[in-house]
């Protein structure tokens, strides 16, 4: 039976406090990881450095990357195995994309190509009208 190939996205967080190409030699590896054990990378992004709401292992930044890609099952295990082992990455998250999510947003991306950005410009901007100040009573009705 072959293996059936299902729609992931993983976000991690990389140590932020690495420098760039360190960051970028652990994202290389992330992605080998994929495309070694029969998965397809089909969207790439790097969100790059954010600052936490919290602490997390001591840190308060991190550079934040997400992947989605195709792949069969047992990838999943061998990533999640990865990014426990590799101490430069602080968080992770993988989830399965169903079909309806994924319908969706193609069909989204479709239909925002097809439309055109609205270009305003700086004399026809709708001014900013002055809010109308109502007169405030206090609960006894006299004015306040």
């Amino acid at each position: 039976m072959p293996d059936v190939k299902r729609v992931y996205e993983t976000t991690f967080i990389v140590n932020a406090s690495l420098d760039d190409h360190q960051i970028d030699t652990v994202i290389d590896k992330v992605k080998d990881l994929i495309t070694k054990n029969g998965g397809e990378i089909r969207e790439f992004v790097k969100w790059g450095r954010k600052r936490f709401a919290y602490p997390i292992k001591k840190k308060n930044n991190g550079f934040y990357v997400v992947i989605e890609f195709g792949a069969p099952g047992d990838v999943i295990a061998k990533l999640e195995r990865h990014y426990f082992l590799d101490e430069s990455i602080l968080r992770y998250l993988s989830l399965v994309l169903d079909k309806r999510a994924l319908a969706a947003r193609t069909t989204a991306a479709l239909l925002a190509a097809e439309q055109p950005a609205a270009e305003v410009k700086p004399e026809e901007a709708p001014k900013a009208a002055a809010p109308e100040v109502a007169a405030v009573q206090n609960p006894a009705g006299a004015p306040a």
